[in-house]
């Protein structure tokens, strides 16, 4: 089968099933047609000519009106429950935050995310395998499915490095000396519509190469087990299967490109599979 399905099921988008979202006069997000008006009834955002948007006045002011949106949307169910985690609001990667939401806001106002995944590698005398994590049946989020060594969502206050280093801890038990030994290596981007909002979703790749007795091990209990896979059943899955979740498909297909394990000949929709990694 093409991998260029799971591209497509990634970048389910559609703009005219949104309207633009400003601060402070700047677009950083997309919103549902029906929470647009919500929000403008209850006064909680103004119309403008491309959507819906609120004022600036700092970092405090401008989270303290996201909390009492995000407070709204969650009372009326047009959102995800909150999960207590608050991320950074960013007009774009490498400029400060503008503000703070809770995490279940991004995708409700369609506000840029940024996250890591990490690719735990190991090379062995039968050739390269992957560690892969399979995900515990009461996550929120792809329960049950298959996922990577470690990611995870950039929180306030962490970089993208340090996000790694507290994911790899938490997710796969290892340690920071062996967590600082992972190399951004690439990046994903993508926009899906989903019941709870747009993922309008930023992804910085990581290789981590391992010894092959570094064994990992699932701390915070978003993965039941991890298994050390040849490299040619990753591969099977992701062509055959949709048991990856569904952003680590798009990782995997980046890891295969950059390995030289797909390639423009024997991969007919190379070109567009390519291009749709960085939407």
């Amino acid at each position: 089968m093409t991998l260029l399905r799971h591209v497509e099921a990634c970048n389910f988008f559609d703009a005219r099933d949104y309207k633009r979202f400003a601060i402070s006069g700047h677009s950083v997000g997309w919103i549902g047609h029906e929470n647009a008006a919500f929000l403008v009834a209850r006064g909680l955002a103004s119309a403008t000519d491309s959507g819906i948007g609120i004022a600036g006045g700092g970092f405090l002011a401008v989270s303290t009106h996201l909390a009492r949106i995000v407070a709204a949307m969650t009372e009326a169910k047009l959102m995800a429950p909150p999960r207590g985690e608050m991320t950074p609001v960013l007009r774009k990667w490498g400029l400060g935050p503008c503000a703070e939401i809770d995490r279940a806001g991004l995708p409700a106002l369609g506000l840029p995310a940024f996250g890591v995944h990490v690719n735990g590698l190991v090379r062995t005398d039968a050739g390269l395998h992957l560690w892969i994590g399979h995900r515990a049946r009461d996550r929120q989020v792809a329960p049950g499915k298959l996922d990577h060594l470690v990611a995870g969502g950039i929180t306030m206050g962490f970089t993208a490095g340090e996000t790694v280093i507290k994911e790899a801890e938490e997710e796969a038990g290892l340690s920071a000396d062996i967590a600082r030994l992972a190399r951004p290596v690439s990046q994903v981007t993508y926009r899906l519509s989903l019941p709870e909002g747009l993922r309008n979703d930023t992804l910085f790749i990581y290789d981590l190469e391992l010894r092959p007795g570094v064994v990992p091990v699932g701390n915070d209990g978003e993965v039941e087990r991890f298994e050390l896979m040849p490299i040619a059943q990753v591969i099977e899955i992701l062509r055959e299967t949709d048991a990856f979740k569904f952003n680590v498909n798009l990782v995997l297909i980046d890891l295969l490109a950059r390995h030289g394990l797909i390639d423009p000949d024997g991969e007919p929709d190379y070109a567009v599979v390519i291009k749709g990694l960085r939407q």
